[in-house]
C-alpha cells in the first residue's frame, strides 16, 4: 500500500510515518514545516518507501498514485493555532477541500484527524459521539474547535454526495516521543520544565482533568480504523482520567526534581473534563490503549531526556513559521 499522510513531520504524523513504513509500506509524507519538524522525518528519507513532499495544503495538491489519506494537516496545540486564527481556521474548509478533492479524484479512503475539542466545555461526561458538544464559536479556541467541525461536516457531505470512504477519528490528548518541547501541551510542558529545573506550572486550580493515550496506542487506533469500512465519527484515546495537578506531581516524582508547582490564571474556555467514552471503539475495531500513563511517562521522559541534550534555542525555532 502506498498512503499519504499529510502533517506527516508534525509529533502524530511522524509516528504514523514510521510505523507505517516498519509495516512495509510506501508513504508519501507531505507537510509545510510551519509547526511540523523537518528533525521528526529526516531519517525516514534514507528510506527508499518514503518520500517528503514540502507543500502548502490550502493550495491544491495532484498526488501521484495512493491507496490512502492519512489526513493530519492542521496546527493542533494552542500556542499553535491561536497564533494565526485565520489560517487555522483555513485548514479545516480550504484545505479540508482540496484533501477531499483528492480522495474522491483517486477514489480512495480518507482518514481525517479530528480532535475531541469538538466536544468543547462538555456537559456530558466522559464523551460520547452521539455527543454534539459545547462549544464557543468566538473564543480564542474557535478557530480550532469550529475548523474541525467544518472538517467533519466537510467529510459527512463528501461521503453522501460524492461516495468518498470516509473515517473520523476524535483523537483526545495523545503524548510520547517526537513532541515539540515548546508546543504548549500539558505533557511535554511539565516534562520539560521538570528536566529543566524549573517549576511546574498549572493553570487554574488544577482539578480540569485529561485523559492521557500513549502515541503508539493512537497510532495502533489511526490505522485500525482506516482499515475498519467505518464512516462515523469515533473517539480514539485513553478513559483512564487525571487531574492536572496528579499530572504534576507524577511528574516531579519521575523525574526526581522536587520542584514546586505554581499556578497561572485559567486560559478561557479551557475544558473543566474531558474523557473518552471508547465502548465504540472496542466494539468495532476491538482496540483499547495497552500503555498506562506510568509507563508512558517513563518512555516520554527518556525521550525528551536526550534530545534535550543537544536542543539549543535558536530565534528561527522561536518563531512559529505561519504564513497567511
Amino acid at each position: 500500500m502506498r498512503y499519504l499522510v499529510t502533517g506527516g513531520a508534525g509529533f502524530i504524523g511522524s509516528n504514523l510515518c514510521r510505523r507505517l513504513l516498519n509495516d512495509g509500506h510506501s508513504v508519501a509524507c507531505l507537510d509545510d514545516l510551519s509547526t511540523g519538524k523537518y528533525s521528526n522525518i529526516d531519517k525516514l528519507e534514507k528510506n527508499p518507501n518514503f518520500d517528503f513532499i514540502n507543500h502548502d495544503l490550502t493550495k491544491p495538491f495532484f498526488p501521484d498514485k495512493i491507496d490512502a489519506i492519512f489526513n493530519l494537516a492542521c496546527p493542533a496545540s494552542p500556542v499553535h493555532y491561536q497564533y494565526n486564527p485565520i489560517r487555522t481556521l483555513k485548514m479545516g474548509t480550504l484545505a479540508m477541500y482540496n484533501v477531499l478533492g483528492m480522495a474522491a479524484r483517486l477514489k480512495v479512503p480518507i482518514l481525517q484527524a479530528s480532535t475531541s475539542e469538538v466536544y468543547g466545555d462538555p456537559e456530558v461526561h466522559p464523551q460520547v459521539e452521539t455527543y454534539w458538544g459545547y462549544v464557543n464559536p468566538i473564543g480564542p479556541r474557535a478557530c480550532y474547535d469550529e475548523g474541525k467541525r467544518v472538517a467533519e461536516a466537510l467529510c459527512i457531505a463528501y461521503n453522501e454526495h460524492h461516495d468518498v470512504r470516509i473515517r473520523i477519528a476524535r483523537i483526545f490528548n495523545t503524548y510520547g516521543p517526537f513532541m515539540h518541547p515548546k508546543d504548549g501541551r500539558v505533557v511535554s510542558n511539565f516534562v520539560v520544565q521538570a528536566l529543566g529545573g524549573n517549576p511546574l506550572t498549572v493553570y487554574g486550580n488544577g482539578e480540569q482533568t485529561r485523559s492521557f493515550c500513549y502515541i503508539e496506542d493512537m497510532v495502533d487506533g489511526l490505522i485500525m480504523l482506516m482499515n475498519s469500512e467505518y464512516e462515523q465519527p469515533m473517539n480514539l484515546g485513553n478513559p483512564q482520567e487525571y487531574s492536572i495537578m496528579d499530572l504534576a506531581e507524577i511528574v516531579v516524582e519521575k523525574t526526581d526534581s522536587n520542584l514546586d508547582i505554581i499556578s497561572r490564571p485559567l486560559p478561557e474556555d479551557d475544558p473543566r473534563k474531558r474523557c473518552p467514552d471508547i465502548s465504540l471503539a472496542k466494539e468495532v475495531l476491538v482496540w483499547q490503549p495497552k500503555t498506562g500513563l506510568s509507563d508512558g511517562l517513563d518512555l516520554t521522559i527518556k525521550w525528551f531526556e536526550e534530545i534535550l541534550k543537544n536542543y539549543e534555542t535558536t530565534e528561527e525555532e522561536e518563531e512559529i513559521n505561519y504564513g497567511t
